[in-house]
């Protein structure tokens, strides 16, 4: 833990990150998937009424069960677009991430300076048990790092539902 956080993570405010690295290193989180890659790019377009909108598309390729899986998405933001296309194919777990909805998104610089470090805390709901979780991600890219936070969310969300 003392070394994560001399990265920058902080598990004070991430509960569920914080269970997630414990039952890991006790061996209990079985790998759910595993991600081999993810890609987001943000376009500035004209609607067919010529208006201007910037959307972000996402690309995400998981392997779940030796089957490599791509989701492609588009949202409002990077992050946005990442979560849905994270969350549009996982397989056999899909059905107990359906009613999970990002519900705060915090940005924290933990080293400033052209190096600096970005820290993420994603909050997530199931709104079909009301059950509220924080999981945190770290890197000098805040994509990255947002990215990391979502896939803490799921991954506790399916250890909690199947553990």
């Amino acid at each position: 833990i003392k070394s994560r956080e001399a990265e920058g993570y902080a598990y004070e405010g991430a509960d569920a990150s914080f269970e997630l690295l414990a039952n890991r290193l006790l061996g209990n989180v079985p790998e759910f998937f595993e991600v081999k890659s993810f890609r987001v790019l943000a376009e500035q377009r004209f609607t067919s009424k010529g208006k201007k909108e910037t959307i972000s598309e996402a690309v995400v390729k998981l392997l779940i069960d030796g089957q490599e899986i791509m989701s492609v998405a588009e949202g409002a933001g990077p992050v946005h677009a990442l979560d849905t296309a994270l969350r549009t194919d996982l397989g056999k777990y899909q059905h107990l991430t359906q009613h999970i909805e990002l519900t705060d998104y915090k940005v924290r610089i933990f080293k400033g300076g052209t190096d600096a470090v970005t820290r993420v805390f994603i909050e997530s709901h199931d709104t079909a048990t009301g059950q509220r979780w924080v999981t945190v991600g770290v890197s000098p890219n805040i994509i990255d790092a947002s990215f990391q936070a979502l896939v803490d969310s799921i991954c506790y969300k399916l250890f909690k539902s199947c553990g």
